[in-house]
C-alpha cells in the first residue's frame, strides 16, 4: 500500500475529492484567520491559491518538501526562499486553460456586444435602446494577444472561429509555434493593429504595469483591452482615462490591482467595463483539474519522483 503524506491544503479539500485525497494524505490545513498556520509544522507537501506564500510562511514549514500551486503563476510564492530552503516549486500549467481562455473569449464579446449598458439601460426603463446600441461586429477585425501560451492558443482558436484576424507578440514562443497566427515584432506594432487586445502574460519585474498610459495610447482608436493575466501588468488609472477619453470602447479584466476593487472604484460604475474577481480559471471542471494536478505533483515528489511541472528545478537536480 501506498505511503500517506502530512500534506497541508491552503483551501478545504472538494468534497467530491476528499476520499480519494484521504487514501494518499494526512489532510492538514485549511488556513484560517485565527491561525493561517494550522498545520503547517509538520507538512511534507502543500496544495496552495493565491494567497501569499512568503519567507516568512515557509519558515513556518521546516519539514515542506514541496509546494505545488493550484495555477499557473508563481508570483504569489518566494521561489528563492523555497530555493535557499530545497523546497521543489510546482504550478499546474494546464489546469486553467480551457475555462480562463474561454473566459477572456467572453470578456470580449460580452464589452463589444455593450451587454453591460444594454442591460442597465433596459432595467432603467430607457427609450431608443435599439437606436442606441453601439455593439461591435468581431468578424473581419483583428484580435491581438499579448503573450502567446496555452491560454493565448485557445483564444486565438475561437477568434479565428468567429472570423478575427489573429496576431499575437510573444518574443519567447518559437516562430513554428504560431501557426494560424500572424506572429508581430513588437508589442506597439501589435497595439496598433489590433481592435482587440486581449493579455497573456506572468507579472514579473519586467511587465509590471506593461500596459500604462503609453501602451494605451498606441492602440487604436475604440479598441477593447482585455486582461485575465494578472492586474498588477495595467495601470488602472491609465486605463480609466483611455476610457473616459472614449479612446477606447471599452475593457474586460477578471483581474485586478488591488482584488478586489473598493466597490466604490470608478472601473466598476461604468457600463463600458466588466469586472468579474478573479474566478476565470474556477468552473466546477477548471477548480477539480487545478487541484488534481497539484495533488497528483506532490505525491509524486514525495514519492521520489519527479513531478513534470517544476517551477526551480536546481532544487531537484541537488537532490540527485
Amino acid at each position: 500500500m501506498a505511503d500517506r503524506h502530512p500534506v497541508w491544503f491552503e483551501r478545504p479539500v472538494l468534497p467530491e475529492l476528499r476520499g480519494k485525497v484521504e487514501e494518499r494524505a494526512e489532510v492538514l490545513g485549511p488556513r484560517t484567520e485565527a491561525d493561517p498556520y494550522a498545520g503547517l509544522g509538520v507538512a511534507r507537501g502543500s496544495v496552495v491559491g493565491a494567497s501569499s506564500f512568503d519567507a516568512e510562511w515557509i519558515s513556518r514549514a521546516p519539514r515542506m518538501r514541496v509546494i505545488a500551486r493550484t495555477g499557473i503563476g508563481v508570483d504569489k510564492v518566494d521561489i528563492g526562499e523555497a530555493t535557499r530552503r530545497g523546497i521543489v516549486v510546482c504550478n499546474a500549467p494546464d489546469g486553467p486553460t480551457i475555462s480562463t481562455a474561454e473566459h477572456a473569449v467572453a470578456l470580449m464579446m460580452a464589452v463589444a456586444k455593450d451587454l453591460k449598458g444594454s442591460a442597465r439601460r433596459l432595467q432603467a426603463g430607457e427609450a431608443n435602446l435599439y437606436a442606441r446600441y453601439t455593439g461591435v461586429e468581431l468578424s473581419g477585425k483583428t484580435l491581438g494577444l499579448v503573450g502567446y501560451g496555452r491560454i493565448a492558443r485557445r483564444v486565438a482558436e475561437a477568434g479565428r472561429g468567429l472570423g478575427m484576424n489573429v496576431v499575437a507578440c510573444d518574443p519567447y514562443c518559437p516562430p513554428a509555434e504560431f501557426g494560424g497566427t500572424v506572429p508581430v515584432g513588437s508589442l506597439d506594432r501589435l497595439l496598433s493593429a489590433a481592435d482587440v487586445v486581449s493579455v497573456h502574460v506572468p507579472l514579473t519585474d519586467e511587465t509590471a504595469g506593461l500596459f500604462d498610459a503609453t501602451a494605451f495610447g498606441a492602440m487604436k482608436d475604440g479598441a477593447v483591452f482585455v486582461n485575465t493575466a494578472r492586474g498588477g501588468l495595467v495601470d488602472h488609472g491609465a486605463l480609466l482615462a483611455a476610457l473616459e477619453s472614449g479612446w477606447l470602447f471599452g475593457a474586460g479584466l477578471d483581474v485586478t490591482e488591488p482584488e478586489p476593487l473598493p466597490s466604490d472604484h470608478p472601473l466598476l460604475n461604468r457600463d463600458d467595463v466588466i469586472v468579474t474577481p478573479h474566478i476565470a480559471s474556477g468552473t466546477a471542471d477548471g477548480k477539480r483539474r487545478l487541484f488534481e494536478t497539484a495533488f497528483e505533483q506532490v505525491l509524486m515528489l514525495l514519492d521520489g519522483e519527479r513531478p513534470p511541472h517544476v517551477v526551480n528545478p536546481e532544487v531537484w537536480d541537488r537532490q540527485e
